[in-house]
């Protein structure tokens, strides 16, 4: 079994800045939109597009069109009704996919239940997808390990990557097989040569898988699941979950974020967490940023590596 990360175990966990590596991810994205404006001419655009007034979508469309106008492109809002039909919401795709001056697509998720999500996301052009939600785009990861990146888990992976650099070789577990975090994760982590176990509602001994892994992704959307004592000591741990629970102050009861792990314990354990909030929550509007920047140059070829310098 591969050793823990050395010094790991021994009294508080390494925090794994999701904030300052967000913000080193938009950075660079502003640098390269400047370059293809200059050399190229070129403005990357992104399209979002909401349906219904799910509170918390318009609170994450808001941040990523302010985002995405921060790093220099273009932002393309469209607002679309709760009862808005199938067939007008694959025109408006259809509309985007057309548009040349949208560079990425993204459809917010949920969808009202009368809306099919496979339908309206295998429908975005793959090279446009910068969720990496349609099947051409997951097929691609799954095969070659290519194609365009969900940004949650691409974001997890660069936490990691900062973090341990080495990944080969480590014992890797999700928790969690959503077609969003958890498959995708697996595939990432295949990449980088890990040995990866997915965990789910229906594994047997959740615990004992826990204790082997030197990387642990928890991706469940189960507040605090992952005890502290199920974390092999030294482990990295990166928390997905972002859960809504109540709790009792002096100045009565409140909300609050917490992950699918228990962080208080985690954090005596591991050798290196993510908080929630601040880490990976950050990482996913700079990784949409980022594969908003690739699927551009990609579509005009132009090669990515050459704008930073």
């Amino acid at each position: 079994m591969p050793e823990a990360d050395p010094g790991g175990g021994s009294g508080t966990a390494r925090l794994i800045d999701g904030k300052a590596a967000a913000a080193r991810i938009r950075a660079e994205v502003a640098r390269q939109a400047a370059a293809l404006a200059a050399r190229h001419g070129l403005v990357p655009g992104l399209a979002v597009v909401l349906v219904g007034e799910d509170p918390a979508s318009q609170v994450y469309v808001r941040n990523k069109v302010r985002q995405t106008g921060e790093t220099g492109m273009r932002s393309f809002e469209t607002r679309l009704p709760a009862t808005v039909s199938q067939a007008r919401l694959l025109d408006e795709v259809a509309r985007l996919n057309a548009d040349p001056a949208v560079h990425g697509i993204l459809v917010q998720l949920p969808l009202p239940k009368h809306v099919e999500e496979a339908a309206i996301t295998d429908a975005i052009a793959p090279a446009k997808d910068v969720d990496g939600f349609s099947i051409v785009n997951t097929g691609l990861l799954a095969a070659r390990g290519a194609g365009m990146i969900p940004c949650t888990p691409l974001g997890c992976l660069l936490l990691l990557k900062e973090t341990r650099p080495a990944l080969a070789g480590l014992n890797a577990l999700v928790v969690g097989r959503s077609n969003i975090v958890g498959k995708p994760m697996l595939q990432l982590l295949l990449r980088e040569h890990c040995t990866v176990t997915v965990a789910h509602s229906r594994t047997r001994n959740l615990a004992d898988e826990c204790r082997r892994a030197d990387i642990l992704v928890a991706a469940i959307g189960k507040p605090r699941m992952i005890r502290g004592d199920w974390i092999r000591p030294g482990a990295t741990v990166i928390d997905v979950g972002i859960n809504r629970v109540r709790v009792d102050t002096p100045e009565g009861p409140r909300e609050k974020l917490v992950g699918d792990v228990d962080f208080d314990a985690a954090v005596r354990v591991a050798g290196a967490i993510t908080p929630v909030p601040g880490g990976v929550g950050p990482m996913t509007i700079a990784c949409l940023l980022r594969n908003t920047i690739t699927a551009a140059c990609a579509q005009h070829g132009v090669d990515p590596g050459g704008l930073s310098g």
